[in-house]
């Protein structure tokens, strides 16, 4: 912990000495992000249980395509994207990698628990096109990757559980079998109203509306978060890991990011909304026989959280509450999610 905050502190020095940042620096700039969550932080170690992801956003398309540095082979299939020749937009493309672990509540049964939640794992890798302005945000994405022991779930639970000194959970040998998932994004998000107050004092809200199509989820969703503090970010806001969720990518130079030595800090709450048509972690395998639970159509979360901006580095941590997801769930689950970004 002492080396990570050295090296922070490192990193905000150089913050601090940097010059203003120009436009062609926001074009040119990427923002790196790393995303984890537990429901240790809701005192409990079941239903979804841990998530982690890696993302990152590149600079800007347009000016990448008309430089000369990508190869001949992508030009096309840059031309190709949506709303890559609608004037006064960014373009960007994104990545992740990530694994989310879920188990029953009682993991201490070897046996079938068929009124339970079925151990799962979800390793998955995504590629997103971003359009976006300071107010407009579309994302279409497409994630790939495997749900069951090829997850590695059961492995990386086991690795921390041993290391922390808990218990391992027994009932892995029940988890979903190995397949091959799909999922399809689009999302757009809107900032619907901004106003600030005295000195740098604002608030904004940040709408979402979408949908995802595949084997692993299908469902639409929407919502709205309310953001209140000190030199509030130009990004979209602080977003869980979920599919189209990558919101930390700055959209002007007035964001504190930019800024020599910037600092600023804000509170928000959000709440957003599924209607599900399929999940594979309780509805079970597509193409098999499997363990398997009643869904509940729709599934809402509430957030509360604060985020803090320093140099070139953002944190945010929430504490999530989610609404029951299937039928016998005893009461809705609560976990933590924490999230940095680097933006360079």
């Amino acid at each position: 912990m002492r080396t990570f905050l050295s090296a922070l502190s490192l990193v905000l020095a150089g913050a601090a000495a940097a010059a203003p940042a120009t436009d062609d620096e926001l074009q040119k700039a990427w923002t790196v992000s790393v995303a984890f969550e537990n429901d240790l932080f809701g005192e409990s170690d079941a239903q979804y249980t841990n998530g982690i992801q890696i993302g990152w956003v590149s600079p800007d398309l347009t000016d990448y395509r008309d430089s000369g540095r990508l190869p001949a082979w992508s030009l096309p299939l840059i031309e190709w994207l949506p709303f890559i020749n609608d004037p006064g937009l960014q373009r960007n493309v994104g990545f992740v990698i990530g694994q989310l672990t879920f188990t029953p509540n009682d993991t201490r049964s070897i046996a079938l628990l068929p009124d339970d939640r079925p151990y799962a794992g979800w390793l998955y890798a995504g590629a997103a096109f971003h359009s976006r302005s300071e107010r407009r945000l579309d994302t279409i994405e497409l994630q790939l990757g495997i749900v069951g022991p090829a997850s590695l779930a059961e492995q990386a639970q086991n690795l921390v559980h041993d290391v922390r000194g808990f218990d391992r959970a027994l009932g892995w040998s029940n988890q979903l079998d190995n397949e091959p998932g799909l999922a399809l994004i689009y999302e757009r998000k809107w900032r619907a109203f901004s106003q600030k107050f005295v000195s740098h004092l604002g608030m904004d809200a940040i709408s979402h509306l979408g949908a995802t199509v595949g084997n692993v989820y299908t469902y639409g969703n929407a919502g709205v978060e309310l953001r209140l503090g000190w030199k509030l970010p130009s990004d979209f806001g602080t977003s869980q890991i979920r599919p189209g969720g990558e919101t930390n990518a700055p959209t002007t130079t007035r964001d504190p990011r930019f800024s020599p030595g910037g600092l600023s800090a804000h509170g928000f709450v959000a709440l957003t909304g599924r209607v599900v048509g399929r999940d594979i972690f309780l509805d079970g395998n597509t193409f098999s026989s499997s363990h398997s639970v009643d869904k509940k159509p729709l599934v809402a979360d509430l957030l509360f959280g604060a985020a803090v901006t320093l140099g070139p580095v953002k944190l945010s941590y929430a504490q999530v509450f989610r609404s029951e997801e299937f039928d016998g769930q005893h009461r809705h689950h609560e976990f933590g999610s924490v999230s940095m970004t680097y933006t360079f």
